[in-house]
Protein backbone atom coordinates (compact mmCIF):
# COMPACT_ATOMS: atom_id res chain seq x y z
CA UNK A 1 0.00 0.00 0.00
CA UNK A 2 1.00 3.61 -0.97
CA UNK A 3 0.65 6.75 1.70
CA UNK A 4 2.02 9.83 -0.90
CA UNK A 5 2.26 12.59 1.49
CA UNK A 6 2.46 16.27 0.06
CA UNK A 7 4.20 19.02 2.45
CA UNK A 8 5.94 21.51 3.63
CA UNK A 9 8.54 22.12 5.47
CA UNK A 10 7.58 25.17 7.11
CA UNK A 11 3.86 24.14 7.45
CA UNK A 12 3.47 23.22 11.20
CA UNK A 13 0.46 20.98 10.67
CA UNK A 14 2.64 19.25 8.48
CA UNK A 15 5.55 18.91 10.81
CA UNK A 16 2.48 17.24 13.39
CA UNK A 17 1.16 14.82 10.68
CA UNK A 18 4.57 13.47 9.88
CA UNK A 19 4.70 12.32 13.69
CA UNK A 20 0.81 11.37 14.14
CA UNK A 21 1.46 9.17 10.53
CA UNK A 22 4.61 7.53 12.24
CA UNK A 23 2.39 6.37 15.35
CA UNK A 24 -0.39 5.45 13.57
CA UNK A 25 2.13 2.98 10.99
CA UNK A 26 3.45 1.45 14.58
CA UNK A 27 0.02 0.77 15.58
CA UNK A 28 -0.98 -0.35 12.43
CA UNK A 29 -0.90 -4.12 11.79
CA UNK A 30 0.52 -4.01 8.09
CA UNK A 31 2.43 -0.88 8.76
CA UNK A 32 5.49 -2.93 7.30
CA UNK A 33 3.88 -3.28 3.96
CA UNK A 34 3.37 0.78 3.33
CA UNK A 35 5.27 2.82 1.32
CA UNK A 36 5.18 6.44 2.27
CA UNK A 37 6.30 8.90 0.01
CA UNK A 38 6.95 12.51 0.70
CA UNK A 39 5.91 14.87 -2.16
CA UNK A 40 6.44 18.86 -2.64
CA UNK A 41 4.01 21.66 -1.70
CA UNK A 42 5.83 24.86 -1.17
CA UNK A 43 3.66 27.37 0.70
CA UNK A 44 5.76 30.58 0.42
CA UNK A 45 7.93 30.75 -2.33
CA UNK A 46 8.25 34.24 -2.75
CA UNK A 47 9.68 34.52 0.97
CA UNK A 48 12.82 36.91 1.12
CA UNK A 49 15.95 34.29 1.37
CA UNK A 50 16.79 36.02 4.48
CA UNK A 51 13.53 35.14 5.74
CA UNK A 52 10.53 36.59 7.90
CA UNK A 53 9.64 35.86 11.52
CA UNK A 54 6.14 34.03 12.13
CA UNK A 55 4.71 36.98 13.17
CA UNK A 56 5.91 39.40 10.42
CA UNK A 57 4.07 36.64 7.81
CA UNK A 58 1.00 36.69 9.83
CA UNK A 59 1.38 40.88 9.57
CA UNK A 60 2.21 40.23 5.65
CA UNK A 61 -0.79 38.04 5.21
CA UNK A 62 -3.55 40.50 6.41
CA UNK A 63 -4.27 37.92 9.05
CA UNK A 64 -5.08 39.19 12.59
CA UNK A 65 -2.63 38.74 15.16
CA UNK A 66 -4.86 36.53 17.03
CA UNK A 67 -4.08 33.83 14.95
CA UNK A 68 -0.89 33.11 17.35
CA UNK A 69 -3.13 32.27 20.05
CA UNK A 70 -6.18 30.76 18.11
CA UNK A 71 -4.12 28.34 15.49
CA UNK A 72 -0.35 28.26 15.93
CA UNK A 73 -0.33 27.57 20.23
CA UNK A 74 -2.78 25.18 20.07
CA UNK A 75 -0.61 23.19 17.58
CA UNK A 76 2.65 23.77 19.81
CA UNK A 77 0.31 22.38 22.43
CA UNK A 78 -1.17 19.36 20.74
CA UNK A 79 2.33 18.85 19.47
CA UNK A 80 3.59 18.60 22.44
CA UNK A 81 0.51 16.06 24.19
CA UNK A 82 1.97 13.50 21.66
CA UNK A 83 5.07 14.02 22.59
CA UNK A 84 6.88 16.17 20.36
CA UNK A 85 8.79 18.89 21.82
CA UNK A 86 9.79 20.91 21.77
CA UNK A 87 7.97 22.42 18.66
CA UNK A 88 8.11 25.94 17.32
CA UNK A 89 5.28 27.00 15.58
CA UNK A 90 5.15 30.69 16.56
CA UNK A 91 9.25 31.63 17.46
CA UNK A 92 10.75 30.67 14.33
CA UNK A 93 11.50 32.60 10.74
CA UNK A 94 10.07 31.36 7.42
CA UNK A 95 11.93 31.71 4.02
CA UNK A 96 11.37 30.18 0.87
CA UNK A 97 12.40 26.28 0.50
CA UNK A 98 12.56 25.54 -2.83
CA UNK A 99 16.51 24.49 -2.32
CA UNK A 100 15.02 22.34 1.06
CA UNK A 101 13.03 20.64 -1.34
CA UNK A 102 15.63 20.08 -4.30
CA UNK A 103 17.67 18.25 -1.36
CA UNK A 104 14.63 16.46 -0.05
CA UNK A 105 14.14 15.16 -3.75
CA UNK A 106 18.07 14.29 -3.63
CA UNK A 107 17.85 12.61 -0.12
CA UNK A 108 14.88 10.48 -1.79
CA UNK A 109 16.70 9.62 -4.89
CA UNK A 110 19.72 8.22 -2.33
CA UNK A 111 16.66 5.68 -0.09
CA UNK A 112 16.15 8.04 2.81
CA UNK A 113 13.86 10.34 1.64
CA UNK A 114 11.39 9.68 4.66
CA UNK A 115 13.92 9.72 6.90
CA UNK A 116 14.99 13.09 5.64
CA UNK A 117 12.14 14.57 5.93
CA UNK A 118 11.26 14.15 9.80
CA UNK A 119 14.85 14.90 10.56
CA UNK A 120 14.01 18.08 8.37
CA UNK A 121 10.85 19.05 10.17
CA UNK A 122 12.49 18.38 13.46
CA UNK A 123 15.13 20.56 12.83
CA UNK A 124 12.44 23.50 11.68
CA UNK A 125 10.34 22.93 14.58
CA UNK A 126 12.45 21.20 16.97
CA UNK A 127 15.10 23.89 17.02
CA UNK A 128 13.88 26.64 14.82
CA UNK A 129 16.35 26.17 12.16
CA UNK A 130 16.63 28.71 9.18
CA UNK A 131 16.91 26.37 5.78
CA UNK A 132 16.74 28.59 2.91
CA UNK A 133 19.53 29.07 1.92
CA UNK A 134 21.97 27.06 0.22
CA UNK A 135 24.32 27.42 2.80
CA UNK A 136 21.73 26.58 5.80
CA UNK A 137 20.70 23.63 3.57
CA UNK A 138 24.02 22.15 2.79
CA UNK A 139 24.99 22.37 6.77
CA UNK A 140 21.58 20.10 7.36
CA UNK A 141 22.75 18.13 4.78
CA UNK A 142 26.01 17.33 6.00
CA UNK A 143 24.68 16.52 9.56
CA UNK A 144 22.55 13.95 8.63
CA UNK A 145 25.03 11.83 6.41
CA UNK A 146 24.11 13.45 3.40
CA UNK A 147 27.36 14.01 1.10
CA UNK A 148 27.60 17.79 1.39
CA UNK A 149 30.13 17.61 -1.71
CA UNK A 150 27.15 16.16 -4.22
CA UNK A 151 24.54 17.90 -2.36
CA UNK A 152 26.07 21.33 -3.39
CA UNK A 153 26.03 20.20 -6.77
CA UNK A 154 22.71 19.26 -6.88
CA UNK A 155 21.31 22.70 -5.74
CA UNK A 156 24.36 24.48 -8.04
CA UNK A 157 22.70 22.54 -11.22
CA UNK A 158 18.90 22.03 -9.89
CA UNK A 159 18.82 18.77 -11.07
CA UNK A 160 15.77 18.20 -8.51
CA UNK A 161 13.44 21.46 -9.63
CA UNK A 162 11.42 20.17 -11.96
CA UNK A 163 10.18 17.29 -10.09
CA UNK A 164 9.50 19.56 -7.01
CA UNK A 165 7.31 21.62 -9.18
CA UNK A 166 5.43 18.35 -10.33
CA UNK A 167 4.69 17.26 -7.19
CA UNK A 168 2.99 20.75 -6.21
CA UNK A 169 1.10 20.29 -10.12
CA UNK A 170 -0.06 16.91 -9.19
CA UNK A 171 -1.19 17.47 -6.07
CA UNK A 172 -3.08 20.95 -7.12
CA UNK A 173 -4.35 18.35 -10.34
CA UNK A 174 -5.43 16.18 -7.33
CA UNK A 175 -7.24 19.27 -5.15
CA UNK A 176 -4.70 20.35 -3.08
CA UNK A 177 -5.02 23.94 -2.09
CA UNK A 178 -2.35 23.77 0.76
CA UNK A 179 -0.63 21.28 2.73
CA UNK A 180 -0.54 18.90 4.49
CA UNK A 181 -2.13 16.37 1.33
CA UNK A 182 -2.74 13.08 1.78
CA UNK A 183 -3.41 10.51 -0.43
CA UNK A 184 -4.25 7.02 0.39
CA UNK A 185 -3.26 4.27 -2.18
CA UNK A 186 -5.07 6.47 -4.88
CA UNK A 187 -8.12 5.82 -3.29
CA UNK A 188 -8.82 8.65 -0.38
CA UNK A 189 -7.80 12.28 0.21
CA UNK A 190 -7.21 13.87 3.23
CA UNK A 191 -6.66 17.48 2.40
CA UNK A 192 -5.47 18.98 5.73
CA UNK A 193 -4.93 17.67 9.88
CA UNK A 194 -6.61 14.71 11.37
CA UNK A 195 -5.77 13.31 14.57
CA UNK A 196 -4.04 9.82 14.98
CA UNK A 197 -7.18 7.64 15.97
CA UNK A 198 -8.80 9.48 12.69
CA UNK A 199 -5.41 9.08 10.53
CA UNK A 200 -4.96 5.04 11.64
CA UNK A 201 -8.78 4.39 10.60
CA UNK A 202 -8.13 5.87 7.02
CA UNK A 203 -5.07 3.41 6.39
CA UNK A 204 -7.15 0.93 7.92
CA UNK A 205 -9.73 1.52 5.15
CA UNK A 206 -7.42 1.91 2.28
CA UNK A 207 -5.77 -0.93 3.10
CA UNK A 208 -9.43 -3.38 3.18
CA UNK A 209 -10.28 -1.88 0.20
CA UNK A 210 -7.16 -2.67 -1.54
CA UNK A 211 -6.88 -6.24 0.44
CA UNK A 212 -10.37 -7.89 0.41
CA UNK A 213 -10.29 -11.06 2.24
CA UNK A 214 -11.97 -13.86 0.74
CA UNK A 215 -15.49 -15.24 2.64
CA UNK A 216 -17.76 -17.86 2.33
CA UNK A 217 -21.15 -17.54 0.82
CA UNK A 218 -24.23 -17.88 3.10
CA UNK A 219 -26.10 -21.18 2.23
CA UNK A 220 -29.68 -20.61 1.58
CA UNK A 221 -30.41 -24.55 0.89
CA UNK A 222 -30.00 -28.05 1.42
CA UNK A 223 -28.28 -30.23 -1.49
CA UNK A 224 -28.73 -33.86 -2.47
CA UNK A 225 -25.41 -34.88 -2.29
CA UNK A 226 -21.83 -32.98 -3.93
CA UNK A 227 -18.74 -34.66 -5.84
CA UNK A 228 -15.25 -33.10 -4.40
CA UNK A 229 -11.45 -34.23 -5.75
CA UNK A 230 -11.71 -37.55 -3.57
CA UNK A 231 -15.23 -38.94 -4.97
CA UNK A 232 -19.09 -38.17 -4.32
CA UNK A 233 -21.18 -38.19 -1.83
Amino acid sequence: MKIEFWSDVVCPYCGLMDHRLHLALDRFAHGDQVRVIHRSFQLHPDLPRSGVTQRKLIEMAGAPASTVNQVLRPIERAAEAEGLTPYHAVDRTLGPTDLAHELLAYAADQGRGNEIWTAMFRAHFGQARKLWTAEEVLDFAAEVGLDRAEAAEVLRSHRYRARVAADQREAQGLGARGAPFLVFDGRFAVPGAIGTDDLLAVIIKAWDESHPTSRSLPVVAGADGVCAPDGCA
